[in-house]
């Protein structure tokens, strides 16, 4: 699950309600098994291992192919089948995100709520 968060870009959902945010969950998950299964198709039609080929130039090129009003063809399994993961061996990376830090603490209320407590209370004072 957390390949797919990082890959799909699902880091934080966006979704107000709790329904629609398992909604979004579920878009996306659905988005990365048609993905998963353009990468299936172009391998079998290329007689190649699925794990060899790149999710991510996957993803752009079907992103760029279906802007352009076009369906899955022989010609974008093709293309996907060129591309495939570079050889990285020995490599190690930190799963860690390193975010910029905020000044400004989250908004874990509704607006107009926020602003009543303002002006009741004035800005509460952040780091400095």
């Amino acid at each position: 699950m957390r390949n797919i968060k990082t890959t799909m870009g699902m880091e934080a959902l966006h979704c107000l309600t709790p329904e629609m945010n398992e909604k979004e969950l579920w878009v996306h998950l659905l988005a990365y098994n048609l993905i998963r299964l353009l990468m299936a198709q172009a391998a079998s039609n290329a007689g190649i291992d699925p794990r060899t080929l790149s999710f991510k130039d996957t993803s752009q090129l079907w992103t760029e192919w279906t802007a352009r009003g076009q369906s899955a063809s022989p010609a974008l399994f093709a293309l996907i089948a060129q591309v495939k993961v570079g050889k990285r061996p020995n490599r190690i990376e930190p799963r860690q995100h390193k975010r910029r830090p905020k000044p400004f603490q989250w908004l874990k209320t509704s607006r107009r709520i926020a602003r009543d407590n303002i002006t009741r209370f004035g800005h509460p004072r952040g780091p400095k």
